[in-house]
């Protein structure tokens, strides 16, 4: 890998945070008026990540600027936490309460619904499933995060409790995932087999909803359920500050310490790289390392 002097890391930088500033320009307001499109009457306070501005030449010559445009994406880096948290609470909290829900979808579909929204989202951001397990309850986000295995193949108690220990879920909330099976039982959503010692879980209903539900669904919550991932994928991914520093590079050692945690996607690691790289910029504007 080619080694990049001090200017150039600047420069790289620079080109990561634009990007970063171009995808809050463009997605933040989409997200919002789909937002007011549809779950406004819900909540309409929703949590949307705050604007990049930034003035290329002054972040390449100025350190204090520098320094303040790095906080400025860190915030924004927890403005995308609060996002999804914002919206998963939204949606289980009240959404599935309220008469809206009731009156746009059928009985059925409102079942699917609960299980396939949490599915398409902790489903696919595993890292933020790790960080929240309070705002989707636990039946929904059990069904998220092993649907496709009981569907191939089924799982067991054991199966289901070591896949949720993998999210950093505490023990005691995991001590009932048998009634919680017995729930899904209820309705109609999986079967129940005793298998020795342990129950095997098994698909019953697939999370499909009727073409009329799927119509309404893909015009006022698709966009929303779809907009996490979509933003995940490309926000927290900075891979590009994976680079190898030269001789150059003021405390270099520390930096590239810092730097290493870019090579990996998702919230924590992205926003840990803007935090450490505040610290690393003012302490050299200090003079203090």
């Amino acid at each position: 890998m080619t080694e990049v002097s001090d200017q150039e890391f600047i420069n790289k930088l620079l080109e990561v945070v634009y990007k970063l500033s171009t995808i809050v320009k463009t997605q933040s307001p989409r997200f919002k008026k789909k937002w007011e499109d549809y779950l406004n009457p819900i909540n309409d306070k929703p949590h949307i990540v705050r604007q990049i501005p930034l003035d290329k030449e002054k972040f390449i010559n100025d350190i204090d600027y520098r320094i303040n445009v790095l906080k400025n994406v860190e915030q924004a880096t927890v403005d995308g936490f609060y996002l999804v948290k914002t919206l998963l609470q939204t949606i289980y909290g009240s959404y599935f309460d309220s008469e809206l829900f009731k009156q746009d979808f059928s009985e059925d579909d409102q079942l699917i619904l609960k299980y396939l929204i949490a599915k398409e989202i902790l489903g696919n951001l595993i890292q933020y499933n790790k960080l929240d397990h309070e705002s989707v309850p636990l039946k929904y986000n059990i069904m998220a995060r092993n649907y496709t295995l009981i569907k191939l193949k089924g799982q067991t108690n054991k199966d289901i409790l070591d896949n949720m220990k993998k999210l950093n879920i505490k023990d005691e909330l995991l001590t009932d995932v048998t009634n919680i099976m017995k729930e899904m039982e209820a309705e109609g959503i999986i079967n129940i087999e005793k298998k020795e010692n342990d129950y095997l879980y098994t698909l019953k209903k697939e999370l499909i909803i009727s073409n009329e539900g799927k119509n309404y669904y893909s015009k006022v919550l698709q966009p929303l359920v779809d907009f996490p991932t979509l933003f995940f994928r490309s926000f927290f991914n900075i891979r590009e500050l994976n680079v190898t520093l030269n001789q150059d590079v003021p405390f270099r050692d520390l930096l590239q310490k810092i730097l290493i945690k870019s090579a990996t996607q998702g919230f924590s690691p992205t926003n840990y790289v803007f935090k450490n790289l505040i610290t690393y910029y003012e302490k050299i504007k200090e003079g203090t390392i």
